[in-house]
């Protein structure tokens, strides 16, 4: 992330609009006796650093609807007893920026992170160009807005399960994608975009080298991993997140977040939910949690299973979890 490129192109127009006033102040021929006024100071981009690597965690969900319907999220916070301050959502490739959502949910002290999905087209299309006036419309959405929010662009990459994923298409082709997209962005001053690269858990798709997917760290701000607690999988967080984390660590130091996860319903889930809390909490360098709650393959709803909701919302009351983002400087 580049913000001080973005806010010195600022002080063009600015050097501009002195020089300008200073032709017609009093004492120059041209000055007709008229008062000037002041020209209106041009809003700098938002500072995103300070919510990269924040001091508490941040308590996250993805809800249907949410975040351009606010009700899921104000349901669940009645749910668990506590407020969400990270909001994850899917978009498709087309769809327009979702300044109405992005806004809600900072109204309400939350970030929001869109899963951007690329299911009608190539990463080599979106490399090449082919995309370039969508992006360029939805980079500019984002800065005339100039509220924080996270892109998590073609996520779970490491996969053979997504249209974007190990069959088709290469680890080259994937990091072209992804840097050019970054980089319309900066070149039109949506800055306030923190950006989440989001493998899956290397746990189901061993032998896996992550390292080729990775943008580097000019394009990076996040490391988002993807991972849930199954029937199948280790019912602690060291067995279910720590191979991924001790593999991304080859490479790079950014701050983790637990982009998207959930426990499915059996027996497990409060034992789950626990060391999903626990696991978050003892990492100094894993920044929060984002739990799926939707009906998918599995019904990871919190509502299901009263057990693990009960854990989950006797540990959510933790204040290390969850903050005003708005406040947060």
């Amino acid at each position: 992330m580049r913000v001080s490129r973005a806010i010195a192109a600022l002080l063009v127009p600015l050097t501009t609009c002195v020089l300008a006033v200073t032709a017609c102040s009093p004492g120059s021929s041209a000055y007709s006796g008229a008062r000037v006024p002041a020209a209106p100071a041009p809003q700098l981009p938002y500072d995103v650093r300070p919510l990269i690597n924040p001091q508490n965690k941040y308590f996250g969900v993805s809800r249907p609807k949410a975040p351009n319907s606010m009700k899921p999220v104000t349901d669940y916070a009645r749910m668990v007893g506590k407020k969400p301050n990270l909001i994850a959502y899917y978009a498709a490739w087309g769809d327009g920026f979702d300044a109405t959502g992005v806004r809600n949910a900072w109204k309400a002290g939350a970030l929001t992170v869109v899963s951007w999905e690329p299911r009608n087209t190539s990463l080599t299309k979106i490399a090449d160009g082919a995309s370039d006036d969508y992006i360029k419309q939805y980079a500019k959405a984002a800065s005339v807005l100039n509220i924080p929010f996270a892109i998590s662009f073609a996520d779970e990459m490491n996969g053979d399960w997504e249209k974007w994923g190990t069959t088709a298409t290469t680890t080259a082709e994937y990091v072209r994608a992804w840097r050019h997209i970054h980089d319309v962005f900066e070149d039109v001053g949506a800055t306030n975009a923190i950006w989440a690269w989001s493998p899956n858990i290397i746990n189901p798709v061993e032998h896996q080298n992550l390292k080729p997917f990775y943008p580097g760290g000019n394009y990076v701000d996040w490391v988002g991993l993807v991972g849930y607690f199954t029937d199948w999988d280790p019912h602690t967080f060291e067995g279910l997140f720590g191979p991924t984390e001790k593999e991304v660590r080859r490479f790079t130091s950014k701050p983790l977040l637990v982009l998207e996860t959930g426990a499915m319903p059996g027996k497990h889930r409060a034992g789950d939910v626990r060391a999903l809390f626990d696991g978050v909490a003892a990492a100094p360098d894993i920044v929060g949690f984002a739990w799926f709650d939707h009906k998918a393959r599995a019904d990871w709803r919190l509502s299901v299973n009263p057990a693990g909701l009960a854990e989950f919302k006797r540990l959510a009351a933790d204040d290390l979890y969850g903050f005003d983002v708005r406040k947060v400087k």
